[in-house]
This record gives structure tokens, sequence and C-alpha cells, in this order.
């Protein structure tokens, strides 16, 4: 069982997802708890305000550390792990969300506008996490992306333990390519050997079709396969992954 904690001016937005699919089923289920505070209620005044214009000068506004604190404070808060999300900190990736799922509670606030005040963010350790090298206009839609992605991987959640280990980024690939009914479809048919009932022919077509495409799309993570010993030149070679491909991993490396 895992508890998340959102902080956000939008509590809605949140509910609503943690209402819905797979999450909303853990939740009723009990295996995941999601709590949300809505820093409004801490805000200043007959407007509750919550924001205030950047020191030194700046377009845009920043939350303020006191409705903020207000708002962690009245949680009561578990031990666990509390995060930020702003678009200055770590990239979110499957490594993240693995530690994340072990924790017995994640807080996540979300950031709005120009982000968060600097000094609460320190004085509560908040760890800041960034979904993408983009900007979105606040950080609910990043908190769910973060709270589902660790939900499923916590134990009960999924129906099949094994959905989790083999889709991508699992192993530090992409997964290969996926087919359904009707096996032939507007003149495309399923690839011959998913069909087989060869289970050894199937795991070997979708490791090369897996090397392929992220050899393709996501050449950083072969990269990385390659520098952590848990790939090798001679598997991309034998995967038959282009050699335009293999000459840019290895001017890259060299580089």
């Amino acid at each position: 069982m895992i508890r998340f904690d959102v902080f956000t001016l939008f509590p809605d937005l949140v509910r609503t997802h943690a209402g819905t699919s797979l999450l909303g089923r853990a939740v009723d289920e009990g295996i995941v708890t999601v709590e949300v505070h809505d820093m409004r209620d801490h805000g200043l005044g007959r407007h509750r305000q919550v924001d205030d214009t950047v020191f030194g000068g700046g377009p845009g506004m920043v939350l303020r550390p006191d409705v903020v604190a207000a708002s962690i404070d009245a949680a009561a808060l578990p031990p666990g792990r509390r995060l930020v999300l702003s678009a200055s900190g770590r990239r979110l990736d499957q490594a993240l969300l693995q530690e994340l799922s072990a924790e017995p509670a994640v807080a996540l606030v979300c950031g709005r506008y120009e982000g968060v005040d600097q000094r609460v963010i320190d004085a509560y350790e908040l760890e800041a996490v960034s979904i993408g090298d983009y900007v979105v206009a606040g950080g609910e839609v990043a908190a769910m992306v973060v709270v589902e992605g660790v939900a499923r991987l916590v134990p009960g959640v999924m129906g099949s333990a094994a959905s989790a280990h083999d889709e991508s980024f699992a192993d530090g690939l992409l997964e290969a390519p996926t087919y359904t009914r009707p096996q032939d479809w507007r003149g495309r048919s399923v690839p011959a050997v998913l069909t087989s009932g060869d289970h050894g022919a199937v795991a070997a077509w979708r490791r090369r079709e897996a090397l392929r495409l992220t050899a393709r799309v996501r050449p950083g993570l072969i990269r990385a396969a390659l520098a952590s010993g848990r790939l090798d030149r001679a598997e991309l070679e034998a995967a038959e992954v282009a050699a335009a491909t293999l000459d840019r991993l290895h001017f890259e490396e060299s580089s």
C-alpha cells in the first residue's frame, strides 16, 4: 500500500484523475490512497491570496512560502518522499518511479505560475522533479504522471505483474511493437512469428525489435545500456540495427 498527498490549487483536476481507470480501482480497493490538499484553503485575506510578485523583478507570480507551508503543516504527512513538480527538477524516469514505489508515502507539491518560493522548497527538503524538457501551465498533470507511474508498480495494482516487467524502459529499452486481432487488417498482417506458438522465437523477435526501435528513436538509451554493460555492440549487430544508426552511435560514443 502507498499513500500520495497532492498539494494543489485545482483539487478537482487531481480527484478526477485519481478516481479513474486503473488508479481509481486501486484507490477503491485500498491499495493506493490519494489525499488531495487545496492550498487555497490557506490563502491570505478575503481573496485567499496564494501568490505574489517576483522579488528582483520579472514577469509572473510565485506561490508564497507561508501559504504552501501552512498547507503542508496541516496535512500531518507520514514519513516518505516529498516532491515539488518543477521544470528545473530531476528528470522523471522509470528508475525514479521504481525508487518511489518502495516508499510508504509520496507527497507532491504542484507548482503554478512561476513556481514555488525556493525557501519553502529548502525548508521542507522538497525534491524537484520534472516530467520533461517543456513547460505546462501547472504541476497537476505532472503530479498525476508521477502518481500513476508509481502506483502501477505497487503490487496488486496491475492485473499482471509481468505487464510492468515487459513494458518500455523496464530493461532500459523501448518496448517492441505489439499486435492484436484481427490477424489481417487492411492488407497488413501480424508478423508470423507472433502466431507461431514458439515462445523462444517470440522472445527473440521482441528483443530484436526493441533494440531496433530504441536505436532508431532513442539512441541515448542504447548508449546508456552499452556504457552500463547491459548491452554489447555484438547484440546490436546481430539484431541488424541499421548500419547508419550503429555508425552514429559509435561516433557519439567516441566524441
